[in-house]
């Protein structure tokens, strides 16, 4: 045996332990739980409090930030880290035996998703709380949708979910996924994803990158009728919020012209929204079909121009030059490209004297109407370069399902059902926008992102 002749003064099993336990003392001192606690204590009366509420909470909790893929997996840490004990409340004289029993983690679980409306409380106050910090919370934000896996199996045909088994999901369906892209050559790739289990459907802060709404459904929900609904309830339960928000990016499965409209028009937040391919057989459409012109679009939001002179070739196409969104007038306003960059065009003088109103050095004004096509045309016009780095922070979301999969565990668990599934979702949730909090007070606001990085103390 080497021993060692001069022994350190400090251990490193007590610096790495408090350096760990203090993220679960971060969590445990952000979350506004003393109504849900104390309800819960109240209900269990004067019964029997082999484990008391409070610990049991704090143990719950501990489970998400020490990412513990199950209960038993949060029992055997409890059973071997006393220091962990003792923080969550348990009595420090009982060693082992105070460690809650399996079955005495699922009752208490049952008790969560009896009373889950604590738990969302919870989440609104916190985002209030975050709004006081961070004044500009929600000004940008962005929605997405998060496949998570059921750990049950799926019933088959009607019969069999009626039989119990624990080990189905009788409330989980299939959902599907189709990813498209074109390469840097040319061709285009696809991507399939199945599974069986749930659907997240999530609004976050674009540039904190912090929770605001979710809704859980199942896993063949449309994205596209829960964007709404996940702005609505910012309305209900943050005025505040509700009222900077300025702008929504999503992916093209939220695409259509009711969700845009809705945005903008019942909730002042302009969409950045990508379109789908739609059109099947046209390639372009007139924004004045009641006359001749030289204006067209396309499905993707472009405007152009074709020479009417005939030497130049009336198929020869030039996007027309982007002045700006009127608001009052609720359209988007083009100019001539000839006139604003400066260039020869031929058919300029033919083209003029098509405008209904007289023309200037300015060269001829078009302005497209928003509902000419709502789903197309958006206050924030496409292919400009607002509109490019407002969708590249609709990643943001992307980054956010990252951290529920790999640090919050819904990569690897044991969940089965809608209720447990909710209230998994809404814990995990809560304990992100915790520790964002909790960072902010102590002054490591650069950290609020993060659930696993360690806490630093002052020196």
């Amino acid at each position: 045996m080497a021993t060692l002749p001069q022994p350190f003064l400090f251990s490193w099993k007590e610096i790495d332990a408090a350096s760990d336990l203090d993220r679960l003392t971060l969590v445990l001192s952000a979350l506004p739980d003393e109504k849900m606690v104390s309800f819960l204590e109240q209900r269990r009366g004067r019964g029997r409090d082999d484990f008391p509420i409070r610990p049991m909470w704090n143990a719950m909790l501990a489970g998400i930030v020490y990412q513990h893929p199950s209960a038993e997996s949060l029992r055997r840490e409890l059973r071997r880290n006393g220091e962990l004990r003792q923080l969550c409340g348990f009595d420090p004289f009982l060693g082992e035996k105070a460690v809650p029993t399996k079955d005495s983690f699922s009752r208490f679980l049952e008790s969560l998703i009896e009373h889950e409306v604590f738990i969302t409380e919870m989440f609104h106050a916190l985002v209030d709380e975050l709004k006081k910090k961070l004044p500009d919370l929600g000004v940008k934000t962005a929605v997405d949708s998060k496949a998570i896996q059921s750990f049950g199996r799926p019933a088959n045909d009607d019969e069999k979910r009626k039989e119990e088994d624990r080990r189905r999901d009788t409330d989980a369906n299939w959902g599907i996924k189709t990813y498209k892209g074109t390469r840097k050559d040319g061709t285009t790739w696809e991507k399939v994803v199945k599974w069986f289990g749930y659907k997240l459907h999530l609004l976050v802060d674009s540039k904190y990158e912090l929770p605001l709404a979710f809704e859980l459904d199942v896993a063949s929900s449309s994205d596209m009728t829960h964007l709404i609904p996940l702005v609505e309830d910012v309305e209900e339960n943050h005025d505040e919020l509700h009222d900077n928000m300025n702008e929504l990016a999503a992916d093209k499965g939220y695409d259509s012209a009711d969700n845009n409209a809705a945005l903008y028009d019942d909730h002042g937040v302009k969409p950045v929204i990508d379109t789908r391919e739609l059109w099947k057989t046209k390639k372009f459409e007139t924004p004045f079909p009641y006359r001749y012109d030289v204006f067209c679009y396309d499905e993707s939001g472009k405007v152009y121009c074709h020479c009417p002179c005939e030497k130049q070739g009336a198929d020869e196409l030039r996007e027309l030059f982007f002045v700006g969104f009127e608001k009052e007038r609720m359209t988007l306003k083009y100019r001539c490209p000839a006139a604003a960059s400066e260039f020869e065009c031929e058919g300029r003088a033919d083209c003029e004297k098509l405008s209904p109103i007289g023309v200037g050095d300015f060269g001829r004004v078009v302005r497209v109407p928003l509902d000419l096509d709502r789903r197309i045309f958006t206050p924030i016009a496409r292919h400009t370069d607002k509109w490019e780095k407002a969708y590249d922070r609709r990643t943001s979301v992307e980054r956010v399902n990252s951290r529920i999969d790999q640090v919050l565990g819904f990569e690897r668990h044991t969940i089965r059902g809608k209720a447990k599934m909710k209230v998994r979702v809404s814990l995990a949730l809560v304990v992100m926008l915790a520790m964002a909090l909790g960072r902010i007070r102590i002054g490591q606001s650069e950290k609020m992102r993060s659930l696993i990085a360690p806490i630093e103390r002052a020196a």
